[in-house]
């Protein structure tokens, strides 16, 4: 049985540790890929059902002062027109029905 040269046996374990270190970057971008995701699903989450509305109002507030200086792209402002956008005042009609 021939050893591989000192050299060469360096060479392949640069190479793997290369691989493992690329794998291990793809790893940290899918998790903090997920991480974002989840986070954008629960803010959307509680925009879209108003268990507290006084803080779902003030998230609102906070997307709308936020958002225009974080979105660089006209295309990522248009699929936030939603929130960035004010929609009118609606009556609260369990405000009405205490009076």
């Amino acid at each position: 049985m021939v050893r591989k040269p000192i050299t060469q046996r360096i060479a392949e374990l640069d190479e793997r540790r290369r691989v493992l270190l690329t794998r291990l970057g793809k790893q940290a971008r899918a998790r903090d890929t997920r991480r974002k995701i989840l986070i954008g699903a629960l803010v959307l989450y509680r925009l879209e059902n108003a268990r507290d509305p006084a803080f779902t109002s003030r998230l609102r507030e906070w997307l709308r002062a936020e958002l225009p200086g974080f979105l660089t792209r006209e295309g990522d402002r248009r699929l936030f027109d939603d929130v960035l956008i004010s929609a009118p005042a609606q009556p609260n009609s369990d405000r009405e029905e205490e009076r």
